[in-house]
C-alpha cells in the first residue's frame, strides 16, 4: 500500500490524516492544538504539526505529503529565514484601515477586482504588509521574504533554509492580494504599493500536481484551506460549498474567473486548475457557541432549544457580527439582537435566532454569487458547525433549498492528501476517490426571514 498524508493546519488546530494513495481511505491520524489568538509565531504551527504527525503514527512509510491551511496569514523572514514577528492571521482585524487606503490608493473596489479579483480586505495579506509597513517600519525593512502559513510549513517539514526555496500554489497565492489568478503572475507593483516600495521575495508559485522533494519524500504544493475542502469533497462545476468553521464560507467551482465590482466575491483559484469564487464571512461557529454560552447549555441542547422555537424566532433577529465583519465589510460592527419583546424573550427563540442569524449571513454570500451567474446543481454543508443538528435543518428553511451533508470527515486534510497521490502519481488528474455519502436535508422554505433579516443587518455598529 503506498501511503500519503494530507495536513490541515487550520486556525484552531493542526490534523494529520495518513492515506492509502489509491482509495483515500485513512489509515491512521492525528491532531494536536493551535494557541487561540489573531497573532500567533510560526514555531507553533511547526510544533503542532510534529505533535499530530507522532500521534498519527510518523511519516517513516509515508512517500508524499501535502498541507492545506489557514489562508492570508503574514509570515515574514529576513534574510536568514528567520521570522521576524508573529504572524498575523485572517482574523487579525488591525489591518482595517490600510485595507481602506489600499482601495483608495488604487481607484477604487472596482481597480482590485479587475487587477487580482479580490479587494484588500483587512483578512488578506496585502492588507497586513500595509499596516507593518506603517506601524513597524523596522520589521519591514528586515522582511527579506512574505509566504503563507502552508508555504513556510511545507518549507520546514521539508528542512530548507533558504527562502528562495520557499513555494506555494495559485489557491492560496490568489488570496493574498498581489496575485492574479488569470494570468497565474505576481503583481509586483501591488506590493510594493502596500510595502512603501519595499519587494520581499515571494514563493514560487506551483502548479496543481507539481511538487519538490524534502527529508527522503514527495512534498505537493499544497493549497488554501478551501480549496483543499473542495478538492477533498470531489466537489464539481455547479457544487456551492457552504463550510462553517471558525469563519462562515460560500463558495463554487468555475471553469472561468469572476470579477464583482462591488468587493463582495474573491476571486480565487481552486486546486486543480479552475477557479474557486467565494464569499466569506468571520463569524462562523462560534456564533452557536457564544449563544451556548449566553444560555448556559451544551450544543445539542441548544439545537434541542432551536429546534423547538418557529422560523422567524417570533420575530427575533440576531444579526451575527460578533467579531467584525468580512462580508460586508464592518471591521468595526458588533452583534445586534432586533425585535426584543417580553412575549418572544425565550431560551429557544435566542437559540433560533442565532442559528437563523449565522445563516442568513451566509445565505446573503449565495446571493452574491449567483448574482454573478452561478446556477446551483448541489450545496454541500460542511465544517464544524454542520454538525449541529438545527443548522442541518434550519439551513433548508432559510436558503430555500436542499441541503447535502455529507458524513462528517476531515475534508481539507483529505484534499491535501489527495493532491499528495496526484504529485506522487505524475498525472494530469487528481486520483479518482470514492465521494462522500451524504444526507439530503429538505424543509419548506420561510422567505420572511431573510426578509427580516435584510431589513435590520446595517443597523451595527461602525457601517
Amino acid at each position: 500500500m503506498t501511503l500519503v498524508a494530507g495536513i490541515d493546519s487550520s486556525t484552531q488546530s493542526c490534523k494529520v490524516l495518513v492515506c492509502d494513495a489509491d482509495t483515500g481511505q485513512v489509515v491512521r491520524e492525528g491532531r494536536a492544538g493551535h494557541p487561540d489568538d489573531t497573532e500567533i509565531h510560526p514555531a507553533a504551527w511547526e510544533a503542532a504539526a510534529q505533535e499530530a504527525i507522532a500521534s498519527a503514527g510518523g511519516l517513516e512509510e509515508v512517500d508524499a505529503v501535502a498541507i492545506g491551511a489557514q489562508q492570508h496569514g503574514m509570515v515574514c523572514l529576513d534574510e536568514t529565514g528567520q521570522v521576524v514577528r508573529p504572524a498575523l492571521l485572517w482574523n487579525d482585524l488591525r489591518s482595517a484601515d490600510a485595507a481602506d487606503a489600499l482601495v483608495d490608493e488604487l481607484g477604487g473596489v472596482r481597480a482590485w477586482a479587475e487587477a487580482v479579483g479580490v479587494m484588500p480586505l483587512a483578512a488578506l495579506t496585502v492588507a497586513k504588509l500595509r499596516w507593518l509597513a506603517d506601524n513597524e517600519p523596522q520589521h519591514a525593512d528586515r522582511t527579506a521574504a512574505v509566504c503563507l502559513p502552508h508555504d513556510w510549513l511545507t518549507w520546514r517539514l521539508r528542512g530548507d533554509a533558504d527562502i528562495t526555496t520557499l513555494t506555494t500554489d495559485r489557491s492560496d497565492a490568489s488570496g493574498t492580494g498581489y496575485f492574479d489568478a488569470v494570468s497565474d503572475n505576481y503583481r509586483f507593483d501591488l506590493l510594493e504599493l502596500a510595502m512603501h516600495g519595499r519587494r520581499p521575495e515571494l514563493p514560487i508559485v506551483l502548479g496543481p500536481s507539481e511538487r519538490t522533494t524534502g527529508g527522503g519524500r514527495t512534498f505537493a504544493a499544497g493549497l488554501g484551506d478551501n480549496a483543499a475542502a473542495a478538492l477533498g469533497l470531489g466537489a464539481e462545476e455547479g457544487d456551492v460549498i457552504v463550510s462553517i468553521g471558525t469563519s462562515g464560507v460560500v463558495t463554487a467551482v468555475a471553469d472561468d474567473p469572476v470579477v464583482d465590482e462591488d468587493g463582495f466575491v474573491a476571486d480565487f483559484a481552486d486546486g486543480t486548475g479552475r477557479y474557486l469564487p467565494l464569499v466569506c464571512t468571520l463569524n462562523g461557529a462560534r456564533v452557536l457557541d457564544a449563544a451556548a454560552a449566553m444560555l448556559r447549555v451544551d450544543h445539542d441542547e441548544l439545537s434541542r432549544l432551536a429546534l423547538s422555537a418557529p422560523p422567524g424566532s417570533e420575530g427575533l433577529v440576531l444579526v451575527p457580527y460578533l467579531e467584525g465583519e468580512r462580508t460586508p465589510n464592518r471591521p468595526n460592527a458588533t452583534g445586534a439582537l432586533h425585535g426584543l419583546r417580553v412575549s418572544n424573550a425565550t431560551p429557544a427563540n435566542l437559540a433560533r435566532a442565532a442559528v437563523e442569524g449565522l445563516l442568513c449571513a451566509l445565505a446573503d454570500g449565495l446571493t452574491h454569487l449567483t448574482a454573478h451567474g452561478f446556477s446551483t446543481h448541489r450545496v454541500l454543508l460542511v465544517g464544524g458547525g454542520a454538525r449541529s443538528q438545527a443548522v442541518r435543518e434550519i439551513a433548508p428553511v432559510v436558503f430555500g433549498l436542499p441541503f447535502l451533508v455529507p458524513t462528517p470527515a476531515e475534508y481539507v486534510g483529505l484534499g491535501a492528501a489527495r493532491q499528495a497521490a496526484w504529485a506522487l502519481s505524475g498525472s494530469p488528474q487528481p486520483p479518482t476517490w470514492k465521494p462522500p455519502a451524504t444526507t439530503e436535508y429538505t424543509a419548506d422554505p420561510a422567505p420572511e426571514v431573510l426578509e427580516r433579516y435584510a431589513d435590520v443587518r446595517h443597523l451595527t455598529e461602525g457601517v
